[in-house]
């Protein structure tokens, strides 16, 4: 599967169908206006935990990434933001809290620098990466850390001017399907395979631990701007991807 070439706005009268998963695209850097007017939207707790940073713009980002994603789902739920509530796993995976539960609605967050993407389906457990692409992260030596042997080696035969895109399409598809497992640190990133080289099409290649897994899962590039890259992880296959832009316009 290839990446998703546009970020249009999201139809006037949205559904999500089983058969469905919707990727959302927002930016965090938001005028003191509409930071303002997420910051409304949330709990007690999630404003305490937004105080928390020590910068102004980390503290901003905070609000809304968590403002749009109430945002988001109170669209589907056809609920105030406000209201949603949600639960976690013992690994630390958002879910929708139980009196919500009646629609099926799953979904994954991940949020990098100035941008957001947010993954909705139906039944369907899901997993979502994103993140700015640094030099000094894609170093052979996390690789040789994080990695499985499988994966050093591929990323080793790309060629050297590659190396980093390859890094991180490694990256953001081993913690997709983490954060779609939902078993967080249980499961350690090396010991499982997911393609890398460029231009080759996003794949969980093997599970050694658990062989059926591979064929539960599906794995989709995201193409979210300049200088980011982003993987998604879906359980089954058969499913069509839609992507939408979000504004606070008629949210």
């Amino acid at each position: 599967m290839g990446l998703e070439p546009s970020w249009p706005p999201p139809p006037a009268h949205l559904t999500l169908a089983e058969d469905e998963v919707h990727v959302w695209r927002a930016h965090l850097d938001l005028a003191p206006a509409q930071v303002r007017e997420l910051l409304r939207t949330l709990t007690p707790d999630e404003r305490a935990r937004a105080r928390r940073f020590r910068f102004r713009r980390d503290r901003d980002r905070f609000i809304v990434a968590r403002g749009v994603l109430r945002a988001i789902l109170g669209r589907y739920l056809g609920v105030d933001p406000g209201r949603l509530r949600f639960r976690y796993s013992p690994y630390g995976k958002p879910a929708l809290a139980d009196e919500f539960e009646d629609e099926g609605i799953r979904f994954n967050l991940a949020h990098s620098q100035g941008i957001a993407l947010y993954a909705v389906s139906r039944g369907r457990d899901v997993g979502i990466d994103v993140e700015y692409v640094r030099a000094d992260l894609a170093d052979e030596r996390i690789a040789e850390r994080f990695f499985s042997p499988r994966e050093v080696a591929m990323l080793r035969a790309v060629p050297a001017e590659q190396r980093r895109e390859a890094f991180f399409h490694c990256w953001t598809r081993k913690e997709a399907y983490v954060k779609a497992r939902g078993e967080g640190l249980s499961l350690p990133l090396d010991q499982f395979d997911v393609s890398l080289a460029p231009g080759e099409p996003a794949a969980l290649l093997s599970t050694p631990g658990d062989p059926p897994e591979v064929t539960r899962w599906s794995l989709r590039a995201l193409a979210p701007g300049p200088g980011y890259v982003a993987a998604l992880a879906v359980e089954g296959n058969g499913w069509r991807l839609r992507c939408w832009q979000w504004s606070d316009q008629g949210m």
